[in-house]
């Protein structure tokens, strides 16, 4: 098996086009595209060229023969997939899509939100002639939970941001970043100077478990703490409760396992990363020890992917255990058990940090009164439950049990999905949406390519159907004296990277939204209209 994926890739297809024999799928167009936890090679029909090597945004794919022990899980991964589904149609794909042309001489249309899906949106417009794109966000730095959502840890999945750089390198690309819609501009002003206006302002809220004790101090959201740790300028100064020897996650979903491999990671291992330095002197002087991961379903449903399984049992000096393993799982009952199993059968290495995966638990209430000193949780276990309420000590509860949007201010909101209505995309003529406030939560940073290509088709159709509003001024013009461009992000992309090199770092993020302001003006002419083509 000459190529093989190693873990949660980004999907974004890049190495499907790249692959000369069509031998990694789900492909775009194929059922579980952009809802499976990863791709695969087929090992079959892999001609070990490497081609999909080069094509990959984040390194996901190794050549087998340089698969670390940790990664050889993924060896049977990627052969198991093709028993259950064997592509048998081995007609390379195109890799030139048919190129759909606009018969207007002009289109200019503004992308709210610099996350992943907003520019997988812009390069899915900048593909047409005669087309610009102004991409608006309220932080003065772009790229969404690809900056301040990814762990410090995954590096590699980090380095989607070299698509997105080449993305906002194209002519007729241009940014006005640190600029909120609803308060500094409006929609209103957005389509004085567009055509169209696509929101795809992703999912900045949390759910919340709604029990007593939940807004006790040493309580709080996963979501807010990622952004922490991660240097968010809205949360990078928030202080945690790291003082008590265990914390508690409740949720098992990918945000659950980054949270607890932060807590209990060395130090030393995260001063090599793009962490908040503030972040990292806080874990410095942590005193957790364990953190219990909650999860209320049992081991077969829980939410986390398997590449992050796999990743966090290989994790060095620390225990991974799970508690409690329920008799009515078979072990082998799916690869997700399988691991599982194995992990539940190892024994503890006195005076290591631990992660316990607990399961068919439910919280109760979080106890304290001043502060968070314990979780009472309960069994949701309908063979084994005997109505008991058991008390968890902790000084730090995180809710990891998902993200949720908030409404749009000019749009449709569904209270219920967290999502504001559309047809495709289309909230109506001239407003549309994309990402997480279009589908939900859900997906990997690649599923927002083809969810932008379907938003882009539509926004498209409207204008050749005559559907869409001219702009009433000549280009980009309203905005506001702090707004930062494109200039003024790459200077400070220029002084994050050129302090990490100082200390061995991919970056040292600034932290501070008015440091991040001084240092956009600082090395570069400020340029926010839009960008030359010459």
């Amino acid at each position: 098996m000459p190529y093989v994926v190693t873990r949660s890739c980004c999907a974004d297809a890049s190495c499907v086009l790249a692959c000369p024999v069509n031998c990694i799928h789900p492909a775009p167009g194929e059922p579980g595209f952009g809802q499976t936890e990863m791709l695969y090679v087929d090992p079959r029909t892999c001609v070990d060229c490497g081609a999909c090597t080069t094509a990959c945004p984040v390194d996901a794919l190794k050549p087998h023969t340089g698969l670390a022990e940790a990664e050889l899980p993924f060896l049977e991964l990627n052969r198991a997939y093709y028993e259950a589904h064997p592509h048998e149609d081995r007609a390379p794909m195109a890799i030139v899509p048919p190129q759909r042309r606009t018969s207007a001489r002009e289109v200019r249309v503004a992308v709210v939100g610099a996350g992943p899906a907003g520019l997988f949106a812009a390069d899915e417009l900048l593909r047409y002639p005669g087309v610009t794109v102004t991409v608006h966000d309220r932080l003065p730095t772009p790229y969404g939970l690809a900056r301040a959502g990814v762990a410090p840890d995954h590096q590699d999945t980090k380095q989607v941001a070299r698509l997105f750089r080449a993305v906002e390198s194209q002519p007729g690309f241009s940014y006005r970043l640190n600029t909120e819609i609803g308060r500094d501009l409006h929609h209103e002003d957005l389509l004085r100077d567009h055509h169209a206006v696509i929101y795809a302002v992703g999912a900045a809220g949390d759910r919340r478990l709604g029990i007593d004790g939940e807004d006790l101090p040493g309580s709080a959201s996963a979501t807010d703490f990622v952004a922490w740790y991660n240097g968010h300028p809205d949360h990078s100064a928030t202080p945690y409760a790291l003082d008590g020897e265990r914390a508690v996650v409740i949720g098992n979903g990918n945000v659950a396992l980054d949270v607890a491999r932060i807590l209990t990671a060395d130090p030393d291992a995260l001063s090599r990363t793009d962490i908040s330095d503030r972040a990292l002197a806080a874990l410095r002087t942590s005193s957790v020890r364990e953190v219990v991961v909650l999860g209320r379903r049992g081991p077969a449903e829980a939410a986390f992917t398997l590449p992050e399984l796999i990743a966090l049992a290989a994790l060095d000096g620390v225990d991974v255990l799970v508690e409690g393993w329920p008799a009515d799982v078979p072990a082998d009952a799916t690869p997700k058990t399988r691991v599982l199993a194995e992990l539940a059968a190892r024994t503890p290495v006195p005076g290591r940090r631990r992660i316990v995966l607990r399961f068919r638990t439910r919280p109760v209430r979080i106890l304290g009164e001043d502060r968070v000193t314990g979780l009472a949780v309960e069994s949701t276990d309908e063979v084994e439950s005997t109505d008991e309420i058991e008390t968890i000590e902790a000084s730090l509860v995180l809710r990891a049990i998902g993200y949720r949007a908030r409404p749009v201010p000019g749009l449709p909101f569904d209270e219920a999905t967290g999502t504001v209505p559309h047809e495709r995309g289309r909230v109506r003529p001239g407003a549309y949406v994309a990402g997480w406030i279009k589908r939900g939560p859900s997906g990997f940073i690649g599923t927002n390519k083809s969810c932008a290509q379907e938003t882009v088709s539509v926004l498209l159709d409207d204008l050749e159907a005559g559907l869409l509003t001219t702009p009433a001024s000549g280009g980009p013009v309203s905005g506001h004296p702090e707004a930062v461009g494109l200039d003024g992000w790459r200077a400070i992309d220029d002084a994050e990277r050129a302090a990490g090199r100082g200390q061995g770092r991919p970056r040292v993020k600034i932290v501070d939204r008015e440091e991040l302001l001084a240092a956009a003006v600082r090395r570069r002419p400020q340029r926010v209209g839009r960008r030359s083509s010459s």
